[in-house]
């Protein structure tokens, strides 16, 4: 029983894995950007490291589909900048001609950073958002040991999520529904912790009364 026990437990932590590691990437969500409008978009940075800090997060704004405004949220203790470029092509918008736009945003540490197993949120209000069904927000991520992560593999449909996807902000009804649905997976994350944990209990007092009988029979 002690060991039918233990596989369970070991089962549940094996499966509960993945999920968890998900939430350690670097993310974009939006309570409110639709097409059309104007938008707040967080992305949320966790550090991953378990020595160095997180000192600087850059991420590239699509140019394809430009973001005529931007404007970068305030933030305790980082220094943002962003970078403005020439678009390959002019863009009509709402009756005005884009020529430029912001292709990036950098923040900046100014003291020590974002320090191991935390996170942080890092805010831009944009718009008009386009009439698209994503838009992706490939990132970089520098920590204090010099190690870079680049946050800009892309998520294919149907393949295995690669080790750092980049930041994707879904837009459309369909997957607004999705984001519902990943709410839901972090508390089925949760949950699966908390069962894995009385499964891992179960087991160490299973073993404890194995271990007690065995002294009494000796």
């Amino acid at each position: 029983m002690t060991a039918a026990i233990a596989g369970v437990a070991t089962g549940l932590l094996l499966a509960i894995v993945p999920a968890i590691d998900a939430y350690a990437h670097v993310t974009v969500s939006s309570p409110d950007a639709a097409p059309g409008g104007f938008g707040k978009i967080v992305f949320r940075v966790p550090n991953e490291s378990d020595s160095a800090n997180t000192t600087v997060i850059s991420v590239q704004l699509p140019t394809a589909t430009p973001l005529a405004f931007v404007s970068v949220g305030a933030l305790p203790g980082w220094t943002a900048n962003t970078t403005t470029a020439e678009l390959p092509e002019p863009v009509e918008d709402d009756g005005f001609t884009l020529t430029e736009a912001v292709s990036s945003v950098t923040w900046t540490a100014d003291g020590d950073g974002l320090p191991p197993h935390q996170f942080a949120e890092f805010q831009l209000s944009v718009g008009p958002i386009p009439d698209v069904d994503q838009l992706v927000f490939p990132a970089t991520q520098t920590y204090s040991d010099g190690e870079v992560v680049a946050w800009a593999d892309p998520t294919v449909e149907g393949e295995d999520e690669p080790a750092h996807p980049a930041p994707v902000l879904e837009l459309n009804a369909a997957d607004a529904a999705d984001d519902d649905s990943s709410e839901g997976g972090s508390d089925s994350v949760a949950r699966a912790l908390g069962i894995a944990g009385v499964a891992l209990g179960a087991a160490g007092l299973a073993i404890g009364l194995r271990a007690r009988q065995s002294r009494r029979d000796t």
